[in-house]
């Protein structure tokens, strides 16, 4: 049976994952110096993200019942939260399996061949 950290944090349960994964993103950028590299690409992605999410939320595709209920710009804050979390938590999985592939001394076109 998966716990219920909802009972736990109640409207604060999606920002408390989100603490949480972040932590895990900054963690990883942080042990192979990608902070800024994702930084980047993060701001890119930004916007993208930001009128996907807008659009989703006000045509019903889902709805957030475990959150703070402070919306900024027309969703919630922690939508704006996630949207920098994911891609960071990905590059930052990227670039660890990338630096532990070249600390073995597999080169990139060796993987793929």
């Amino acid at each position: 049976m998966i716990p219920d950290i909802g009972a736990a944090f109640g409207e604060y349960t999606y920002l408390a994952t989100e603490i949480v994964w972040g932590s895990v993103a900054l963690w990883l950028l942080y042990r192979v110096d990608a902070v800024g590299q994702a930084g980047r690409t993060i701001v890119a992605l930004y916007p993208i993200a930001y009128l996907w999410d807008w659009y989703t939320l006000h045509i019903g595709v889902f709805a957030i019942e475990l959150r703070t209920g402070v919306d900024l710009l027309g969703i919630p804050i922690e939508e704006h939260i996630f949207m920098v979390v994911v891609p960071a938590l990905v590059i930052g999985l990227h670039e660890t399996l990338r630096a532990w592939s070249e600390r073995d001394g597999e080169s990139n076109a060796e993987n793929w061949q």
